[in-house]
């Protein structure tokens, strides 16, 4: 069993190495430094604009007013970073933000938020998972899962058909194992932090749970929870409502402190 050992020496090393926490308090492994996820967000956002028309006009203002109130609202380092977003074209009900502060909304996601309180929803929520570091920790989780696999596969001398096969069953049971479930648990975190960031920016919490009836309303099976790397609408609209009374005060606290923001939708 020396072979144990020895992954267990491995796996301790990383982890001690790169352990760090995210907003809401969880443990996470974070290999990676900050400029090195900034250019690589920096290169995935040339990437999309290359691959998708952008959008001008009442739709990119429409998205900026969002995204600069939830901004404005952030403390002060994280508002430093230099935050964009741009508008594609595109009917698929999308959005996502990268490492170096680059966010993307689809049109057809401006069609199914129907209001700025359910954008702030989405926007809040793709600000979250660059507040918590979630690229690194994906990317992370994944080195650490591979390094692990090979050396596994090394030390207990899995060679050969019988052993590929029994490398292959491992890998199945990493994906399903470890890093699906990273990201659903990203996803719920990032929920939480979005939920929060909308309301201390004035927009009304209350709305998230509204745009996610209009997303199960679009349709469409979903995966069973377990191969999935997004929780269930029921799950996400289950972990909104635990979250609203408090979400809710830091709105009504905001609105107190004069932030009403205005960002009429085209």
């Amino acid at each position: 069993m020396r072979w144990i050992h020895c992954l267990a020496v491995v796996a301790l090393s990383v982890a001690l190495a790169a352990c760090t926490t995210s907003p809401t308090g969880r443990s996470r492994l974070t290999l990676l430094s900050e400029q090195q996820l900034d250019q690589m967000g920096q290169q995935a956002f040339q990437q999309y604009q290359q691959e998708l028309p952008a959008v001008g006009g009442a739709p990119q203002r429409y998205a900026e007013c969002v995204a600069s109130a939830i901004v404005a609202a952030l403390p002060e380092r994280a508002r430093q970073q230099n935050w964009q977003i741009r508008v594609f074209e595109s009917e698929e009900a999308n959005a996502f933000a990268l490492p170096g502060g680059y966010m993307g909304v689809n049109t057809g996601l401006l069609e199914i938020a129907e209001s700025q309180d359910q954008l702030a929803s989405v926007i809040g929520h793709e600000i979250g998972h660059v507040l918590a570091r979630h690229a690194n920790e994906r990317a992370s989780t994944q080195m650490a899962t591979e390094v692990g696999l090979s050396a596994l596969g090394s030390a207990a001398g899995l060679e050969g058909p019988g052993g590929q096969q029994m490398m292959a069953a491992l890998g199945l049971g990493a994906q399903y194992g470890v890093l699906l479930p990273f990201s659903r648990r990203h996803e719920s975190e990032a929920d939480v932090i979005g939920l929060n960031l909308m309301a201390d920016a004035g927009f009304d919490p209350r709305a998230s749970l509204q745009l996610w009836r209009n997303m199960a309303a679009q349709g469409g099976a979903q995966p069973p929870v377990w191969l999935s790397t997004h929780p269930s609408h029921d799950q996400r609209m289950g972990g909104l409502q635990a979250q609203m009374n408090e979400a809710v005060a830091r709105y009504e606290q905001a609105r107190s402190a004069g932030r009403t923001p205005n960002c009429p939708r085209p």
